[in-house]
């Protein structure tokens, strides 16, 4: 397929999304009459109307994952990878990163409110598509009625795989139509779990089974069954009945569609110009060209210093907060390439080679060369951390990147295959899957690539344990049942939103210390239901311990 085709299509896709994007609301305000006049007495569905329709509740999923303070920062700052401590020139706001650090968040706290409201908002907007076309405002084909609703099925499954991960135990809401002054009921997580695979299920034989530009960054049926081998993974998680054959059931679906491959190299997958990727299952399409709102995809900002303008010609001079954490960084293996590729470290340099020196702090002068260490989560100097570099920055970057984002892609379907087998006791098996991945992170050093069953049988190398400027313990992480198996979804997956939920399948995120943080309760695994919806719905309990 030709570059130029897929991409002229992801930027028509975005230019729909944006100009369809619509302002977020709660749970409970369901209806939006002044959006279904104009749909009703001006739209006329082409092809090209269908699609963009669509895309007014995909870009839902950025907002979510990537706007401020939302489920990116929720996943990763809460876990053992990622940390924003106090810097020089600021980043303290109110408490927010520290109590995300310490397992100390609140109600009120904006991780909350903003993946309560902004994931609804989504599933809204999914209703909204499917009344338009079952009730016929939107005149379509039969087929094609069909299949767009069978998507926002799919689409609506992967916002409540959001809130069933993050909350629990939340209301499902179905439909658009609803009456005035409704109230949804809560359901258990095992409700919603279940909701979520029956709507997979149903819905996956009516989708496009095609990967190409007309699905690119849509739900088809690969990205259908990757959702379900995704929720069946950490089935026991959210319903207590492990579910591992039924994974691997879904992970084999994928894998013997023949449409997807690992990349040779890691670093393709998150390039500028990405969407031609062989190993991307299901992207969320984005230019910064199109899509304007200022925190829209702007993980270098938060991640870079100042001085790093020079380094990039960015527009913008970024702002220095997000880090790695060292404890995370001391398991990599020096030799691979993605220790190498995915993280900026050193001395820092301008675009022309001249050495970049820091200007904020108790440094000021000294050179900017970013080291692996953070005196705490209460106070760090420029130079403390490795920084997110896992997603290229082009170049001239504006304060957002141009980089699809891929919520899945195939070696997640291969990572996914393996840790089902490694727990059915075929750890052998798994191990042939895992080096597969690893040999393109050691094309210097092959013999490294390899690891063996009993290797993943093994516990973490992750030296847990407090580990800052006023107190140091040392827990280890040999107690942690396939704890290896955790590094190598660590070290594959570093930087894509997900950590929180790994650890929390392998029991780790609510058991063990780290940089500043001690556990705080187990209850710690579910986030709380916004204290202002519990106030407007009494139909609502609060999620235990908050």
């Amino acid at each position: 397929m030709k570059t130029y085709t897929i991409k002229n299509a992801k930027k028509i896709r975005i230019i729909f999304y944006a100009l369809l994007m619509i302002t977020t609301f709660s749970c409970t305000d369901l209806k939006d009459q002044s959006f279904n006049a104009i749909i009703d007495s001006q739209f006329k569905a082409t092809d090209e109307d269908l699609a963009a329709l669509a895309g007014a509740a995909y870009v839902n999923w950025r907002i979510i994952l990537l706007e401020w303070n939302g489920l990116y920062r929720a996943n990763e700052l809460s876990a053992d990878a990622q940390v924003i401590p106090a810097r020089p020139n600021g980043w303290v706001d109110g408490g927010v990163y520290r109590r995300l650090h310490e397992h100390k968040w609140t109600t009120d706290d904006d991780v909350v409110i903003n993946t309560w409201n902004r994931t609804y908002t989504g599933i809204t907007n999914c209703n909204r598509i499917i009344y338009q076309m079952e009730s016929g405002i939107i005149p379509v084909s039969e087929e094609d009625k069909r299949t767009l609703i069978a998507e926002m099925k799919l689409l609506r499954a992967s916002y409540y795989w959001v809130l069933c991960d993050f909350f629990g135990n939340v209301p499902i809401v179905d439909r658009f139509d609803v009456p005035e002054g409704f109230l949804p009921e809560q359901c258990t997580r095992k409700q919603v779990f279940e909701f979520i695979v029956d709507e997979i299920q149903q819905n996956i034989p009516k989708v496009s089974d095609e990967n190409n530009q007309k699905t690119y960054g849509k739900f088809n049926k690969w990205a259908g069954f990757t959702l379900l081998a995704k929720m069946y993974l950490n089935a026991e998680v959210y319903t207590g009945e492990a579910m591992w054959e039924e994974c691997l059931s879904a992970c084999d679906s994928v894998i013997n569609s023949a449409h997807f491959q690992l990349e040779s190299n890691q670093k393709e997958v998150f390039i500028t110009n990405n969407e031609n990727s062989k190993e991307i299952i299901f992207a969320l399409p984005f230019e910064s060209k199109y899509v304007t709102s200022w925190n829209a995809f702007d993980i270098h900002m938060q991640t870079l210093q100042p001085e790093n303008q020079a380094t990039y010609k960015l527009e913008h001079p970024p702002w220095g907060g997000l880090c790695m954490t060292p404890q995370f960084i001391s398991t990599f293996n020096e030799n691979d390439a993605r220790y190498e590729n995915n993280f900026i470290k050193g001395q820092q340099y301008t675009a022309s080679g001249d050495s970049l020196y820091c200007t904020l702090g108790s440094l000021i002068g000294e050179p900017l060369a970013y080291i692996n260490e953070v005196p705490g989560i209460d106070k760090s100097e420029e130079i403390h951390g490795f920084r997110l570099g896992k997603f290229e920055i082009e170049m001239g970057a504006t304060n957002r990147l141009s980089n699809d984002f891929p919520l899945f892609r195939y070696a997640d379907i291969l990572m996914m295959k393996a840790e089902c087998l490694l727990r059915l006791g075929k750890a052998d098996e798994a191990a042939k899957i895992v080096t597969k991945i690893r040999e393109r992170n050691f094309k210097s050093n092959p013999e490294e690539a390899t690891v063996t069953g009993s290797d993943l049988l093994q516990g973490s190398s992750y030296d847990y344990g407090l580990r800052n400027h006023i107190t140091s313990t040392f827990e280890g992480g040999s107690d942690i049942t396939y704890g290896r198996f955790l590094d190598e979804l660590g070290w594959e997956f570093d930087q894509e939103g997900r950590r929180r939920t790994d650890m929390i399948r392998f029991g780790v995120f609510t058991k063990k210390s780290w940089l500043s943080h001690s556990p705080n309760g187990n209850y710690r695994a579910l986030f709380p239901i916004p204290r202002a919806e519990i106030e407007k719905n009494p139909n609502l309990k609060q999620n235990q311990g908050y």
